[in-house]
């Protein structure tokens, strides 16, 4: 009852004029911002935290959480459309969004993905708000071998699903754990795969893997395609969800959220793993297993939901604890700290104003990412009518562009385009993109919390499967790799002749 006492205060906090401004303002911004790839929501917040030096502290962090979640409906809006994923959380968005907006489905997927974000944000903070100090909690008593378990988890369950087979989705991981492991050693600070060159001691940044696999992958294949056929503009369609693609998905948006806010609290790569997850739990829930690789509108409302409910967990580690699970998270952090106000249990205390505010915020900023976006729908999937000769030369310029602003280095564009002809040989021989990108972004950190669990336990294996926790992660990791045996046996059996009765 005091935490909803609190909420109400903080409504009247969050709905004065001034506050709504500013809420607005954040929302406009964020989708604006993550159309645009390599420029996600935590460069968004960063760019902007010099500007807000004159700000009240609430008014701040209200822009701040609009631009959040307006900058990961932002990246799933080029990422349904143009294939190019405008931040790592909306990469899932495109197996199933962008294969409906080639179909004339375009403003479908984005209505599916605007009300996803709004169902996921909403239970989110409803969430946020009854469970912060239970999972606060269970956060604090997650260490390294249950953060490998999950990441294990997370690898099994995409390449298990994704592909013609499971060896073509393992050699797709191959390839992004490949490519994680440019840079040097987080442990020894040796150099891996760099030849030599300075500029690839930091690693190659996910945002380049994404858009060149996903984007200048997808540009070259349809240039090779071209020479043989004429591109016509792809037709919009109609801009509303009809009630057959409300039924398959309104499923979808109420389970993301189950997947997402729990990985959200925990550091364990923020609302990558959740996405890649909510996309395996569709696909193996769905009663339309032919539409998948094709366009199932479910495969872009559950990842969606769960990726804005990631965002409202990522707030309970940060404000309870003190420990930011994301890059956002850690930018938002740094703003705390420039306002010398200090994250952690005794916050609720302290700065009550600012945190309901913070937190009744959310729940205006989902209402206002929905007003804003879902009229706009059909006029984003307008874009598809552009003849494709020169709306991939507009996606190859705005994915240079991208990858240029990660790093403003050269040798990003060189990075982009052999990335991309990489993605290219992979659509060639029909390996799946979207494993390699999660060997990327989860690689380097499921290594070094697999070191740190071998280095607890003085290199003993056992030291892998020591948590209740871990263990239960890999039982489901196992069910998910014998479930195809399973089921076959269970067919079998059910298929066997009984002996005739005498």
């Amino acid at each position: 009852m005091d935490a909803l006492n609190s909420l109400m205060d903080g409504f009247g906090t969050a709905l004065t004029p001034v506050n709504l401004l500013w809420a607005a303002l954040g929302v406009l911004l964020g989708t604006a911002i993550g159309v645009l790839p390599g420029i996600g929501p935590a460069m968004a917040v960063a760019l902007l935290l010099p500007v807000t030096y004159g700000l009240e502290p609430v008014g701040a962090f209200i822009m701040f959480a609009g631009i959040y979640y307006g900058a990961m409906f932002g990246g799933s809006t080029t990422s349904i459309l143009l294939n190019t994923p405008g931040e790592s959380a909306a990469v899932v968005a495109a197996m199933e969004g962008n294969p409906m907006a080639k179909a004339g489905r375009g403003a479908q997927a984005l209505a599916a993905a605007a009300i996803g974000h709004f169902a996921g944000g909403l239970i989110g903070t409803v969430l946020l708000v009854a469970l912060a100090p239970t999972v606060a909690d269970l956060a604090v008593d997650i260490g390294a071998p249950d953060y490998f378990a999950i990441m294990v988890l997370a690898f099994i369950a995409v390449t298990s699903v994704l592909g013609s087979s499971r060896i073509r989705g393992l050699a797709s991981l191959l390839i992004g754990l490949t490519l994680g492991l440019v840079g040097l050693d987080q442990m020894t600070g040796q150099q891996r795969l760099t030849f030599g060159s300075l500029q690839l001691a930091d690693g190659i940044d996910v945002v380049i893997v994404a858009v060149g696999l996903f984007a200048i992958g997808e540009a070259l294949w349809v240039a090779a395609h071209l020479r043989r056929s004429t591109g016509k503009p792809i037709p919009v369609g109609r801009p509303w969800l009809g009630r057959d693609d409300v039924r398959r998905t309104w499923r979808s948006w109420l389970r993301g959220p189950l997947i997402g806010f729990p990985f959200g609290a925990i550091p364990a790569g923020g609302a990558e793993i959740p996405t890649f997850l909510s996309y395996a739990a569709e696909k193996r829930l769905s009663k339309h297993p032919d539409d998948w690789g094709k366009g199932a509108i479910e495969g872009v409302a559950g990842p969606e939901s769960a990726a804005s409910a990631s965002a409202a967990g990522t707030l309970v580690s940060m404000l309870t604890l003190g420990l930011p699970t994301t890059a956002v998270a850690a930018v938002m952090l740094a703003a705390f700290q420039q306002y010398g106000i200090q994250p952690g249990p005794l916050l609720f205390e302290r700065e009550p104003d600012l945190v309901w505010g913070l937190i009744a915020s959310l729940f205006v900023g989902m209402v206002l990412l929905l007003a804003l976006n879902l009229p706009l729908a059909p006029v984003w999937a307008k874009l598809l009518r552009i003849p494709r000769p020169y709306l991939y030369a507009g996606i190859l310029f705005f994915a240079a562009v991208g990858a240029y602003a990660v790093g403003g280095e050269v040798i990003d564009l060189v990075i982009l385009l052999i990335i991309g002809l990489i993605g290219f040989g992979m659509r060639r021989y029909g390996l799946p993109v979207l494993p390699a990108v999660i060997g990327v972004i989860l690689g380097p950190n499921a290594e070094q919390q697999l070191r740190r669990a071998l280095q607890i336990s003085d290199g003993s294996v056992s030291g892998l499967v020591n948590t209740p926790f871990s263990v239960t992660v890999y039982a489901v990791t196992a069910l998910i790799l014998l479930w195809p045996l399973l089921r076959k046996l269970v067919s079998r059996v059910r298929m066997k002749p009984q002996p005739a009765a005498k």
